[in-house]
């Protein structure tokens, strides 16, 4: 009679020690994305720089308007396109992250249900005779438990999936337009 609390007591134990590593081990995920971020944000702002520095000398020796205008426009094209590299770089971060939590997520819950099934058959080797029925039933409840984390789960990576398209598509959307009005820009100005 006393190992059924007992074994209550060492799977809730095992099961808050692997929760606790999978949190450790989320945490370190997200600060290593966090970095990535930094570093990107760190690498875009130096280029940032160091192109306006560049840009403006270049602006500060032209001799006309139309120089300018010329000038100015060149620097059109390789804006936009470094906007739109960042951006891919961004959502790259992102879904990288995305992807570690739901590996991370599926393998806990995996890791918990089959635990949890485990100790239920244990517990059961030893229950009362007509109780097979209350059993059946809590490890139905279990089953459907799991289908619906499993179907949220794929619900959650559809959405990341479609916002990573959509994110995607903006960039190429605004990468035609940028390219477009560079190109007339330019066309104007030799003109």
């Amino acid at each position: 009679m006393f190992a059924i609390p007992e074994q209550f007591s060492a799977a809730s134990k095992a099961s808050v020690e692997a929760q606790l590593a999978v949190l450790s081990t989320l945490t370190s995920k997200t600060f290593e994305s966090l970095e990535k971020v930094v570093d990107l944000n760190l690498a875009t702002v130096k280029s940032s720089l160091e192109d306006s520095g560049n840009a403006v000398k270049q602006l500060l020796t032209v001799k006309d308007p139309q120089e300018w205008l010329s000038v100015a426009t060149a620097q059109t094209q390789p804006n936009a396109e470094k906007a739109i590299a960042y951006g891919r770089q961004l959502a790259s971060i992102a879904s990288s992250v995305q992807a570690e939590f739901s590996k991370a997520a599926e393998a806990q819950i995996a890791e918990n249900s089959r635990k949890l099934l485990e100790l239920i058959d244990e517990v059961t080797k030893n229950a009362p005779a007509g109780s097979e029925n209350a059993i059946a039933l809590f490890k139905s409840a279990i089953g459907n438990a799991n289908a619906g984390y499993e179907q949220f789960n794929k619900t959650a990576k559809q959405a990341a999936d479609t916002i990573e398209t959509n994110l995607n598509q903006a960039v190429t959307q605004f990468a035609q337009p940028a390219a477009a009005a560079a190109k007339a820009t330019a066309r104007a100005a030799k003109k």
